[in-house]
């Protein structure tokens, strides 16, 4: 069955968006971000119930699946259980990572498959892909982005108030509490983005079939990346650590960034078309 990838690209943006509700309700204990990522979950199970029973029943004279069924059913039982996890357990956490695989797995369903056409004629499936791995991405850079500045203007202000200097910018800025929880928030939108992001990196590494670019110095960086703001998030819910110094980390993991975007582009094998 030939299907159009506007189906398949509205059902990977929806789960991405309800992935990110979903490690927000983790990290703040916020219900109606629980609610946003449930009621988004649920309606990519529908999708994929009504997609998932259309296809099987084009199947119904042959003798065994195709691998597209498989990976589609797997794609959707890994939603249904999440779904019930979700509805009476509080496992947070495991709901959020086991969608990742979920989300992973449909990726390499849809992208593919054969019989999936790309929205543009001139595009290649493949394409598509790397459209949707790209704006994640981007999406992620500017969320660290936002982070690190109001981690300077945090470091800024906290200087200032210890020496007592009040001047018009100080009073002008926000509370050190606003600020830090604005960066936190900033962080909790852009880690589960670029996991995300670098999800479909290797889905499209594997339907490549070059697992070589598996060890590119970008893809390699991005994970530094992405431990680097874990391991902000670790200390922020979890160790007792001043606001000021979480701000420091948080400046140090944006300079893995830059290091990411600038050095590894000039000696990746296949992301230095950013520079040409």
């Amino acid at each position: 069955m030939v299907t159009r990838s506007w189906l398949f690209d509205a059902m990977i943006y929806m789960y991405a968006l309800s992935l990110l509700f979903y490690f927000s309700d983790f990290a703040n204990a916020s219900r109606s971000a629980k609610r946003m990522g449930t009621g988004l979950l649920l309606f990519v199970w529908v999708l994929q119930t009504a997609y998932l029973a259309i296809s099987l029943y084009g199947h119904l004279t042959e003798w065994a699946f195709v691998r597209s069924d498989v990976l589609f059913m797997f794609s959707w039982l890994i939603v249904t259980i999440s779904l019930i996890v979700n509805r009476f357990f509080r496992i947070e956490l495991f709901v959020f990572f086991v969608n990742v695989l979920g989300f992973a797995i449909l990726a390499l369903n849809i992208f593919g498959n054969p019989y999936v056409v790309p929205i543009k004629s001139d595009w290649d499936i493949n394409d598509e892909l790397l459209f949707i791995h790209i704006s994640l991405a981007i999406g992620s850079y500017a969320a660290f982005s936002i982070a690190a500045i109001f981690s300077g203007m945090y470091i800024f202000l906290h200087a200032r108030l210890k020496s007592k200097n009040f001047s018009q910018a100080v009073m002008r800025l926000p509370s050190l509490e606003k600020i830090e929880h604005y960066t936190y928030l900033s962080v909790i939108i852009g880690g589960p983005l670029l996991l995300m992001a670098l999800s479909l990196g290797v889905v499209w590494v594997v339907l490549e079939g070059n697992r070589n670019l598996l060890y590119d110095p970008k893809v390699i960086n991005s994970f530094f990346v992405l431990a680097a703001y874990a391991f902000y998030l670790f200390q922020h819910k979890s160790m007792r650590i001043s606001g000021n110094k979480l701000a420091v980390w948080n400046l140090a993991a944006f300079c893995i960034v830059v290091l990411n975007f600038v050095v590894s582009n000039l000696v990746s094998d296949f992301h230095g078309w950013i520079w040409s």
